[in-house]
């Protein structure tokens, strides 16, 4: 294995260690202002850091010349809707101990997009992948047939809008995070408007009376853009089928923090899912693995 190989495998290794581990206990540390008023934060922050980020490393050329076309725009204010969406069920999933159940759509998500792929660009499905796709759907029916309380509608949600996210953004050429400082630019207003609103009535955490307090949820930018950044520079250096391998430390890791450490509930019906979903990824990254 060459250099960039090793760079780029701890890169994305890292990332998907942050999203899965870091993240979690960040977000569930905070969780306690309520995740309207998080999600508000990592809107706000997220926005500000990738401000600084893009000044840093002086792409605001390409940031204008991405955004002076009209495809680009129409295309990135429905993938910023698209994360806004994956973000605020993701925290909601943190601050009501759901967080195994938000594994359970990192675990479907690239099956799902396997699934989106053929649908939408007309892709070639080998028969392990068509049986991978069998196997997820399985499992969702499995659960709304023995017990549709239980359904774990967040993971779902998680999984769709992240796998939709992923389509939108696919239909246009632009960097990563320049792509997302465009999506950003979309939601801040609403947050900034929503934060407005939670301060004049008196909800809001953040204020200079508790600068420690202000400072954790400030960090929520960073929270957000650090990983990313790991990750794509990783997908960069060794390509989407290594990466998508990698990318299960996330899924597996919320598992792990939310039953072990968090000790979430987790019914006879959802192991029995999860084991249909493991067999399901297992297949998949076995034959992602063979074709890269």
């Amino acid at each position: 294995m060459n250099k960039d190989f090793n760079k780029g495998l701890l890169l994305t290794s890292l990332g998907s260690f942050w999203w899965g581990f870091i993240g979690v206990i960040y977000f569930e540390y905070v969780s306690f202002i309520g995740h309207i008023e998080l999600v508000v934060h990592r809107c706000l922050w997220t926005t500000l850091m990738l401000i600084l980020t893009t000044t840093f490393i002086s792409k605001w050329k390409i940031f204008f010349k991405i955004a002076i076309i009209k495809k680009n725009l129409i295309y990135l204010f429905i993938s910023g809707a698209l994360i806004f969406i994956n973000w605020a069920i993701w925290i909601y999933a943190v601050a009501t101990e759901r967080i195994i159940d938000a594994s359970f759509g990192y675990f479907i998500m690239p099956i799902i997009s396997v699934l989106l792929g053929k649908i939408f660009f007309k892709e070639k499905l080998n028969d392990k992948r068509i049986f991978s796709v069998i196997l997820v759907i399985i499992s969702i029916l499995f659960i709304i047939f023995f017990n549709l309380k239980s359904l774990p509608w967040v993971g779902l949600i998680v999984a769709f809008s992240w796998a939709f996210y992923n389509l939108v953004r696919k239909k246009i050429n632009v960097d990563t995070d320049i792509g997302l400082l465009i999506e950003s630019f979309f939601i801040f207003p609403f947050a900034l408007i929503a934060f407005y609103l939670i301060y004049k009535n008196g909800l809001n955490d953040f204020n200079l009376s508790n600068p420690s307090l202000s400072l954790f949820l400030i960090l929520a930018g960073p929270m957000t853009v650090i990983p990313l950044f790991l990750y794509v520079r990783g997908v960069e250096l060794i390509g989407l089928g290594p990466t998508g391998m990698i990318f299960y430390i996330t899924p597996t890791l919320q598992f792990i923090m939310g039953y072990f450490y968090y000790n979430e509930s987790f019914s006879l019906v959802k192991f029995i899912s999860f084991i249909i979903i493991w067999i399901a990824v297992i297949i998949y990254l076995k034959d992602l693995y063979e074709n890269n």
